[in-house]
């Protein structure tokens, strides 16, 4: 009999047709959403491989309920929802996809950050909704993201790539980091100070319990009030709450998110009542040649673990 393989959400055909040579493929029907965590569980009983998604939790309840599971293939360079710790104790390989989204995901950076400096979203609107009645001297009047300072938190391969492109725009970039690196492009800079100098702050760091609340009410009142924040790191780094505020009270100019507490954003979360915020669903990496490099990678893994030889990009 073929090991059971779960995908927790529906793929393309072709992404996963040649995986029924070595699995039996077992896949939640649904496009928009993943599999509910009952669904999750009773599959997990049985599985010997999970394909999973950022918002599936995989943690000790599942993994102490799953006695065949081998791997686990998370669709995402994150890995934030696995618990690596009880995996490793279940030896339970887990793999992510490292590398593939590396420009991608810093090309919709840069696009957050020009959307929100010059304001595209509110200008779009204007003019769609019939409000745009004459050119002003200071109507839709935004900030510059040319010549302007660009602060990163968090300097792996995408904050690098963002790097990259802020040179084309004659940017100064100054940088926070677990670790200082050797880079002619970018100066390190202490967290303070980073967010007192930067015309632009970019959080593109990992959701660690150091990076939890990272950003937060004091972190929010030292950057300028002519600042703009952006995050395409993870949700949980930024105090959305007090993001709000600091929106709402213009203690900084405006933000852009492509990541956020809880996903889907809800309608009533009153970060939804602000004109000075961008906001884009979880969408760094999603360009199609990238999500499926990505899903070629999780397939390498997935085929690996079946035929017993060594699982690359594995996490735990």
């Amino acid at each position: 009999m073929k090991p059971i393989l779960f995908i927790t959400q529906k793929l393309p055909d072709q992404a996963v047709a040649d995986l029924q040579e070595v699995y039996e493929v077992r896949m939640w029907p649904e496009e928009e959403q993943t599999a509910p965590r009952e669904k999750l569980l009773e599959e997990a009983k049985q599985a010997q491989a999970l394909w999973t998604m950022l918002g599936d939790q995989i943690d000790r309840e599942l993994l102490e309920a799953a006695p065949n599971l081998k791997i686990v293939v998370n669709l995402a360079v994150g890995y934030d929802n696995i618990d690596l710790d009880t995996a490793r104790e279940h030896k339970v390989i887990a793999t992510n996809t490292p590398d593939v989204l590396t420009e991608t995901t810093a090309d919709l950076t840069f696009t957050l950050m020009l959307a929100t400096a010059r304001r595209l979203i509110e200008a779009e609107r204007t003019v769609r909704n019939g409000e745009w009645q004459a050119w002003t001297p200071m109507g839709m009047t935004g900030q510059n993201v040319h010549g302007t300072t660009l602060g990163i938190i968090g300097m792996g391969r995408i904050g690098e790539a963002v790097c990259m492109r802020a040179q084309g725009f004659d940017m100064e970039v100054i940088y926070h980091n677990r670790t200082r690196k050797s880079l002619e492009e970018a100066q390190y800079a202490e967290l303070d100070d980073l967010l007192r100098r930067s015309d632009f702050v970019v959080v593109l760091a990992p959701l660690t319990e150091q990076t939890r609340g990272m950003v937060g009410e004091r972190e929010l009142s030292l950057m300028k009030d002519s600042a703009i924040l952006i995050n395409c790191g993870r949700g949980g780094i930024v105090d959305e709450q007090a993001l709000y505020e600091a929106l709402k009270n213009k203690v900084i100019w405006g933000a852009g998110l492509d990541v956020f507490e809880e996903e889907p954003l809800p309608l009533d979360h009153p970060l939804q009542k602000l004109d000075n915020l961008t906001v884009t669903p979880h969408i760094g990496s999603a360009t199609v040649q990238t999500r499926f490099a990505m899903m070629e990678l999780n397939k390498e893994a997935l085929k690996a673990s079946a035929n017993g030889k060594p699982v690359k990009n594995r996490v735990c």
